[in-house]
C-alpha cells in the first residue's frame, strides 16, 4: 500500500501570515486622519497674483493650456462680440497691437525677470470675467485688456522643479472672487469682512442679479469685498481714516489656535519697518491679522505678528512655530506691476529651502500657493458654492516629505483647503461651512 507524506510549508515562507495578510499589506500606508499627526510644523507661503494657466499652463499631465486650446474661449467684447485681435495692452510697448484673440507667451515680450503691467483683479471683475462659466471676458473687463491672455513658460520658472519634484494641484481655486485683501482676510478666517455704515462713495452699485453697476468697496448690503486697508495701525502715512475698516471682530485660525496653546505667527516682509514707521515694503492689504481687533496695537495676540527675516531665522535654529503663514513683500511677492516672476520666485524657494534645510524638516509640510489670480485667464470654470466664490483656479504646490512625489492632484481644492488641514490635524473645530467642507488636501499627501 501506497503511503502519501504531506508536507506542512509554513505559510511565512510564502508571505502569508497565518491570517491570510500579506508582507507587503502589514506596511500599507497609514490613514490620512492618523498619518497627519506625523506633521508638527505647517508653512504656508503666499504669492501674490497668477492664474493656473498663467504659470502652470504649460506643466505635463495637468488640465492646462492643451485643454484651454480645445474650447471656446475666443474673448468677446462687453456687448458679446469677438474680437479680431486681442484689445492692444495699455502702458507697455513691448506687446505688438495685433496680438491673435488667444492665449499667447508673454516670455517672447517681456521676460520673467521684467515686470508686465498689473492686470484687474477686483471682486465684480472676477465674476464678470468667468461671465457664467463662458471664460470669455477677461479681456473686455480689463484695464490691461489683452495681457489677460498672456502665459509663462513653465518649465524656466524657479518654482518649477519643486512643482516637478512634489505635488502640484491643478484644481485649487482662490476661495472669493477679488483681490489680495479679501482673500488674505478669507484664507484666515473663512469669513466676509462687514462694514454697515460705509461711507456711500465707497458703495457699489449693481443690478437686481447682482452683476456690477458701479464699482466700490463695499456691497450694497454691507460687505467689504475690495481693496481696503485696515483702520489698525500700520497703514499708510497721510490715510484718511474714515476710509479704512474698521476692526473686525469674527473668529480667525490665530484666536482658535491660541485657543489650544498651539504656536503660530504670521510673517510680513517688511513688518518692522512698517511698525516703526520707516521706509519699508511692507503690503499694508497683505497682512489679515491687521483687520481684527484680537491684533491691533497693545493686544496680546500682537506678538504673533512678525517680520520675514524672523522666519529665515526660526527655520535656520528649527524653532518653527506649529503652524506659519510667510507673505513675502512689494516688489518681492510676484505681484504684476510692481514685482518681476522669477526673482519672487527665487525668494519662495529661499523661503521653501530654509524649511527643506533647516532642523525641522523631517516633520514639515509647506504649503505654496497665491492669494488669486491676478486677472489673468484660465480655462476652468470655478465651482460655485455660495455667493463669495470660488473664484478662478490657481497654483498650489505641497511639498515636503508627506506630499507625494512627481504627482499631478486633480482633486478639487480651494483657500480655505489650508485651515481645513490645520483644523483637522490640530482638532479645531471649523470657523465656518467653507473651511467645514474644505478638503483638506487629503489627495495630495502619503503616510506610512
Amino acid at each position: 500500500m501506497m503511503i502519501r507524506r504531506f508536507f506542512f510549508i509554513p505559510l511565512v515562507i510564502l508571505g502569508i501570515s497565518s491570517c491570510g495578510t500579506s508582507k507587503k499589506a502589514q506596511h500599507q500606508e497609514v490613514s490620512f486622519d492618523d498619518g497627519i499627526r506625523k506633521i508638527n510644523h505647517v508653512v504656508v507661503v503666499y504669492m501674490e497674483n497668477h492664474s493656473f494657466d498663467n504659470l502652470y499652463g504649460e506643466f505635463d499631465g495637468v488640465n492646462g493650456i492643451k485643454n484651454a486650446e480645445k474650447g471656446n474661449f475666443v474673448q468677446v467684447d462687453e456687448q458679446g462680440n469677438p474680437y479680431k485681435f486681442l484689445p492692444e495692452i495699455p502702458r507697455n510697448n513691448a506687446f505688438p497691437t495685433n496680438l491673435p484673440n488667444k492665449l499667447f507667451n508673454i516670455d517672447q515680450y517681456v521676460p520673467s525677470d521684467k515686470k508686465t503691467p498689473d492686470v484687474t483683479h477686483r471682486f465684480f471683475h472676477n465674476q464678470l470675467q468667468i461671465n457664467g462659466g463662458k471664460m470669455d471676458k477677461f479681456a473686455a473687463y480689463n484695464d490691461s485688456k489683452g495681457l489677460a491672455m498672456g502665459y509663462y513658460n513653465t518649465k524656466k520658472l524657479p518654482l518649477f522643479p519643486l512643482a516637478q519634484k512634489y505635488t502640484l494641484c491643478d484644481n485649487f481655486f482662490q476661495s472669493v472672487f477679488g483681490g489680495s485683501y479679501f482673500n488674505h482676510v478669507y484664507l484666515i478666517s473663512a469669513a466676509v469682512p462687514v462694514w454697515p455704515d460705509a461711507p456711500a462713495s465707497m458703495i457699489a452699485k449693481v443690478d437686481n442679479n447682482g452683476k456690477m453697476i458701479t464699482d466700490g468697496v463695499v456691497t450694497p448690503d454691507g460687505y467689504a469685498v475690495n481693496h481696503v486697508y485696515s483702520r489698525n495701525k500700520p497703514y499708510p502715512a497721510k490715510s484718511d481714516t474714515s476710509k479704512l475698516l474698521p476692526s473686525q471682530t469674527m473668529p480667525t485660525i490665530g484666536d482658535r489656535l491660541s485657543e489650544k496653546n498651539i504656536s503660530w505667527a504670521w510673517y510680513s516682509e517688511g513688518w518692522d519697518d512698517a511698525v516703526a514707521e520707516r521706509e519699508n515694503n511692507f503690503a499694508y492689504n497683505h497682512e489679515p491679522f491687521l483687520y481684527f481687533t484680537q491684533y491691533k496695537e497693545g493686544t496680546p495676540g500682537r506678538e504673533h505678528l512678525k517680520d520675514q527675516n524672523d522666519f529665515l531665522k526660526a527655520a535656520k535654529d528649527g524653532t518653527l512655530p506649529s503652524v506659519s503663514f510667510v507673505k513675502p513683500g512689494g516688489g518681492n511677492d510676484e505681484h504684476p506691476g510692481g514685482s518681476d516672476v522669477y526673482s519672487s520666485e527665487q525668494l519662495a524657494v529661499k523661503l521653501i529651502n530654509a524649511v527643506l534645510e533647516g532642523p525641522n524638516a523631517k516633520d514639515a509640510l509647506v504649503i505654496l500657493t497665491y492669494d488669486e489670480f491676478g486677472g489673468f485667464f484660465d480655462h476652468v470654470n470655478p465651482p460655485v458654492i455660495d455667493r463669495w466664490g470660488p473664484g478662478s483656479r490657481i497654483p498650489a504646490i505641497v511639498i515636503g516629505p508627506f506630499a507625494k512625489t512627481g504627482h499631478v492632484d486633480h482633486t478639487q481644492y480651494e483657500t480655505v483647503s489650508i485651515l481645513s488641514f490645520i483644523e483637522h490635524r490640530w482638532g479645531i473645530k471649523p470657523l465656518a461651512e467653507r473651511d467645514k467642507n474644505a478638503n483638506p488636501f487629503r489627495n495630495a499627501l502619503i503616510f506610512k
